[in-house]
């Protein structure tokens, strides 16, 4: 189920929350409706937490369904109850924003292709992926431009055709193009998305959810 929803009205869903296939995680302040609709929408068990004392959850960190990988400023105390229910690993890198810049399902991750060999190699441990690296549509930061379920992916409307393709062919699910919040090319940031359901900036419009449903819920 999609729902259009927004964080302390901020359309930008995806810079500060995060989800998998059964946890999302939302900063402290997250209103009640949007943990409603995440919890409605997406059908997954919804934990406020702080990390590395911000609320950018979701440019911070990038989730499967076999673990969580944030940036080295979070605190181990932040960790820990994350720890408790999915496997979940600081990594020791200067790309830190680990959401912005890590795109993941549970077939495969494409990272930002500066990230260093001890970052790619702790990416593949706690994710259980192949990882690859590589640029979507002119940008390093393939997590804010992309978003990647078990069923689809959602990318930034430059994307290529040959990039299109890569995609498919990694993460084995379809890749289409779209917009959201009334023309933003940066989708990743504009929500956040499981095989179930999506939490969508509210200012998107119909006809970018009708590109949501079609590449994320054939």
């Amino acid at each position: 189920m999609m729902k259009l929803s927004s964080y302390n009205g901020n359309p930008f869903i995806g810079v500060y929350c995060v989800a998998n296939e059964s946890i999302a995680l939302v900063p402290p302040d997250a209103p009640q409706p949007l943990i409603d609709d995440i919890a409605e929408g997406m059908e997954v068990t919804v934990m406020k937490t702080p990390l590395a004392s911000s609320n950018i959850l979701g440019s911070l960190t990038a989730m499967n369904s076999y673990g969580g990988i944030t940036s080295s400023m979070v605190a181990l105390s932040e960790v820990r109850p994350i720890i408790k229910i999915l496997p979940f690993k600081r990594i020791r890198d200067r790309m830190s924003a680990c959401g912005n810049n890590i795109l993941v399902n549970d077939n495969a991750a494409l990272v930002n292709p500066d990230l260093g060999r001890s970052a790619i190699k702790q990416i593949t441990d706690i994710l259980q992926v192949e990882v690859v690296q590589g640029m979507v549509a002119g940008h390093k930061t393939v997590g804010s431009v992309c978003v990647a379920t078990n069923k689809g992916i959602l990318c930034h409307p430059s994307t290529t055709k040959a990039e299109l393709e890569m995609l498919r062919s990694l993460f084995k699910v379809p890749a289409a193009i779209g917009t959201l919040n009334y023309g933003s090319p940066l989708v990743g940031a504009c929500m956040i998305a499981n095989t179930k359901g999506a939490a969508i900036g509210f200012r998107s419009t119909p006809i970018e959810m009708g590109r949501v449903e079609d590449a994320l819920f054939p």
